[in-house]
């Protein structure tokens, strides 16, 4: 039963990393709301993370992570190159441990309203799927203030988008498009998550 149910979850595991994978390397990842390009790859850690719990979390969380990274080391956009020439180890905890520790946090806060909230199933996973892209949001911003805002193309993003301190920075930064990206998340994961946790007899 316990090889039986491994297997199982390896299985889950294995098809949700090849979901991310596909989103990130493809334009299915990103969805165009007129000049606004907001990002999908949240999800899938979302409903893993609510589904498999915080090991599955922190994998999912690495793999895109590691995914970001990657495109990092390849120079994709100008704030990567920006980063990794300034520290590819730095860049490696805002790429990579910010994704772990969003998945890993959001498996314990869905595992907490769920310990809170025992009887609201529904709330619990679109409240957990929110925080998922929220806690990327966190994470990664953080941890680029951290270790990134004294160089020189960060200081002069902020210069560019007038702000005057951190706080303004970041919030001007993340802009609308991480709203959406949050309600997407929020609806897509949550609206999966609900029945998959169903189906599995999770509840």
């Amino acid at each position: 039963m316990k090889n039986r149910t491994n297997v199982r979850w390896l299985t889950q595991l294995a098809l949700l990393v090849a979901i991310l994978l596909v989103l990130n390397y493809t334009p299915l990842g990103y969805l165009q709301i007129g000049p606004l390009s907001a990002s999908l790859l949240t999800v899938p850690v979302a409903i893993g993370a609510m589904t498999m719990g915080p090991t599955a979390g922190a994998i999912l969380g690495a793999v895109f992570g590691a995914t970001s990274f990657i495109q990092a080391v390849e120079g994709k956009s100008a704030m990567s190159a920006a980063l990794f020439s300034a520290s590819p180890l730095g860049t490696f905890v805002v790429c990579v441990v910010a994704r772990v520790l969003m998945g890993l946090c959001a498996a314990w806060i869905f595992r907490a309203l769920r310990k809170v909230l025992p009887k609201q199933e529904k709330f619990c996973c679109f409240a957990g799927a929110l925080a998922t892209p929220v806690l990327n949001t966190v994470f990664f911003m953080g941890f680029l203030v951290l270790l990134f805002y004294n160089i020189d193309y960060v200081q002069n993003l902020a210069q560019t988008l007038g702000a005057d301190n951190i706080f303004m920075f970041i919030v001007l930064c993340v802009g609308v498009q991480a709203v959406v990206e949050w309600v997407i998340c929020c609806l897509v994961a949550g609206a999966v998550t609900l029945p998959v946790r169903k189906f599995l007899k999770l509840n």
